[in-house]
């Protein structure tokens, strides 16, 4: 994938240099561990184990609900839609990564996301937000396994008009609960946890959403169904470096285009 200066053995390489030197930190005995970064419903429903959790950043892709999904938030007949990663030369993609040990995680992520899901896997810089001395995290970007669909996949649906995409979203249930649920509960985590944050099209799609959930006469929190468990993120010892918005003067202006939609 295009959009990241560090090659992938590069990546490989560093990720294990990180993950040897945090488990040495830990006294883990579970092996080589790896981060997973989440910017779709892993940020407030990861579903497994993990050791860490922390927010941050990927540069090059920006967060777009073209993903069909009939598995979890929609059906075969009326296909949900999920977010995925698109390249885009400037974009920023906010999230949170989570290190994990051993297989079980990676295990129920290949069928939760890959085989369920659609999605590939590769690997992709993460830049932590916060920085801490003794967590082995230093600020620096390191790789971490992202799950991301493309238009090779049977469940893609690609670029629609936006309010399409919102009515869609409105309308769709699936086994694991409402769409909207899945679409309202990363923009809160997006205003909660890392507050002052961008993503039109996300926060586009949530005012869209809420209006036509609206004037269907239902209510938003009946949708949302049980509360997850509140996940501990950036929860470091000693933080010592806070990475603020500030990275964002440092980003091209971005060219207005046309988009035939």
């Amino acid at each position: 994938m295009a959009g990241n200066d560090l090659d992938l053995d590069d990546m490989m390489n560093n990720n294990d240099n990180f993950n040897n030197e945090d488990n040495q930190n830990n006294n883990s005995p579970a092996g080589p561990s790896v981060w997973i970064f989440g910017y779709g419903s892993l940020c407030w429903y990861p579903g497994f184990e993990y050791d860490k959790c922390i927010t941050g950043y990927v540069r090059g892709y920006v967060r777009r609900f073209w993903q069909g999904n009939t598995t979890h938030r929609g059906t075969h007949e009326k296909p949900g839609r999920v977010a995925t990663l698109v390249e885009e030369k400037d974009g920023i993609t906010w999230g949170c990564a989570f290190q994990v040990s051993g297989t079980l995680a990676l295990d129920y992520l290949r069928q939760r996301e890959c085989t369920l899901g659609g999605y590939l896997t590769d690997y992709i810089k993460f830049f932590p937000r916060l920085a801490s001395e003794h967590s082995g995290i230093s600020g620096e970007a390191f790789p971490a396994l992202v799950y991301i669909a493309t238009p090779k996949n049977d469940l893609w649906i690609g670029e629609e008009p936006i309010v399409e995409t919102a009515r869609q979203i409105a309308q769709c249930r699936g086994p694991s609960g409402h769409n909207v649920e899945y679409l309202v509960r990363l923009a809160v985590f997006m205003r909660e946890e890392l507050p002052g944050a961008s993503d039109e099209h996300l926060f586009e799609l949530e005012g869209l959403v809420r209006r036509f959930v609206a004037e269907a006469n239902l209510s938003i929190g009946a949708l949302l169904g049980s509360t997850p468990r509140r996940i501990r993120r950036d929860s470091h010892e000693n933080v010592r470096r806070h990475v603020s918005f500030e990275f964002t003067s440092r980003v091209p202006e971005k060219r207005l285009r046309c988009l035939h939609i």
